[in-house]
């Protein structure tokens, strides 16, 4: 379900369009059944496993970020669930946008969609930061060219279809999943309890072998924890773009989420577990540090360089689908008038390229700061807003719109 025909918002006011507008400001439909989905929404968040995760270490030692990474997946389990009733029923491009708006009106729409649109165009920044790490690793080469680069060849890949990014997206997430079995493979049988636990504690409140900052560093280490599931919920933005959205968007979301619960757990342990939680707590690519500050693999091994250049996969995956995931948000607000309308306009092969484009240039400029750490921080305050108003959205529809149809309904829920 696009917006509806013929009628725009600008500003907080309905408007009328003629038929035309449409026509420069139309998506592929058919592109992607649920297992292509399932495959975006774990390319959105798998770079989350390679980088980012490990700063919550630094935060709030293993056991502070083992708490809030439990907290944090219940969370999005039970967010999942919502997003996959709402997006049954209201298959848009704008997603948690397009569900706030039916259930607030233009203006819980606007605030919604424009909180994930900040989450979406940073986190790409993020994220091409920690690719700069992995491959001054492995090539010795980083910095704002490796930047430029990234952005420009998969804008460009954007720009060409959605059928051939959304393809070529599973294909890279299928290399870096493997990269992640291979490492955790690798690791498992070197794996010591007493390598979690070699932070030294401090003298904050509650500290201990287990939270070495205290309590205080388990409310630390939570953005981090994100960063293990952070965008999952960009799943609905590929709903014009699917093929029967109403089956197989639900799908998706809970297949893609039951995938990033495994990866999570298997790399929360096995990693500060083999090489020590000290020992990663600030790298920019702390499975291949791991592997090389570990006993069993001191220094470089062929596992090590197999993860460094097949875990780039892992970001690339993130970095790539993300951008698509800030196109159809922007795309949406701009093609609903919350936004210059000029945004939303779509090229021969029916991709937004200016909506591409515009977010893109932003995020290299973001990450030219190289605060990897610091940009999670502001792509998790967009994320946080999101999530309060799309589950309000949900329960606000179960109350208000009872009789809606939904060929999904969240499990539990009243």
């Amino acid at each position: 379900m696009a917006d509806q025909p013929n009628i725009h918002v600008h500003g907080a006011d309905y408007e009328k369009v003629d038929a035309s507008y449409f026509e420069h400001r139309q998506l592929r439909t058919g592109a992607a059944g649920w297992v292509l989905l399932a495959g975006l929404g774990v390319a959105y968040v798998i770079s989350g496993d390679f980088a980012g995760w490990n700063f919550g270490l630094k935060q709030g030692g293993w056991g502070g970020l083992l708490i809030a990474t439990i907290l944090m997946a219940v969370m999005y389990t039970t967010m999942v669930f919502t997003l996959a009733e709402l997006s049954s029923m209201i298959p848009t491009a704008g997603g948690g946008y397009g569900f706030a708006r039916r259930a607030f009106g233009p203006v819980g729409g606007f605030l919604t969609g424009t909180a994930i649109l900040l989450e979406y165009a940073i986190a790409p920044a993020a994220i091409a930061v920690f690719i700069g790490a992995y491959t001054q690793s492995l090539l010795g080469v980083g910095g704002w060219p490796i930047y430029l680069a990234f952005y420009a060849v998969f804008v460009g890949i954007h720009i060409y279809g959605a059928g051939t990014a959304l393809k070529l997206m599973f294909l890279i997430t299928a290399v870096a999943a493997t990269a992640l079995v291979v490492y955790v493979v690798a690791m498992i049988p070197h794996f010591s309890a007493a390598n979690l636990f070699d932070i030294a504690p401090t003298t904050a409140v509650g500290a201990s072998a287990f939270l070495p900052f205290g309590y205080i560093g388990i409310w630390a280490a939570i953005p981090y924890a994100i960063w293990f599931f952070l965008a999952i919920e960009g799943v609905p933005l590929a709903a014009e773009e699917a093929a029967d959205p109403r089956k197989n968007l639900p799908k998706g979301l809970i297949v893609g989420m039951l995938i990033l619960l495994f990866f999570a757990a298997s790399i929360l342990v096995v990693g500060p577990g083999e090489a020590g939680s000290a020992t990663i707590q600030a790298s920019g690519n702390p499975l291949v540090e791991s592997l090389e500050a570990s006993t069993a693999y001191g220094g470089r091994t062929w596992i090590s360089a197999f993860v460094n250049l097949v875990g780039l996969a892992g970001l690339v995956a993130s970095f790539f689908s993300i951008i698509f995931a800030y196109s159809r948000q922007l795309f949406a607000l701009s093609r609903a008038g919350y936004l210059p309308r000029f945004l939303s306009l779509t090229g021969t092969h029916k991709t937004p390229w200016v909506a591409l484009i515009i977010p893109g240039t932003i995020g290299f400029l973001l990450a030219l700061t190289g605060e990897g750490d610091l940009l999670i921080l502001v792509a998790v305050f967009g994320a946080t807003i999101s999530y309060v108003l799309m589950t309000a959205a949900h329960i606000a529809l179960r109350r208000r719109e009872p009789g809606l149809d939904r060929p999904y309904r969240t499990p539990a829920a009243s």
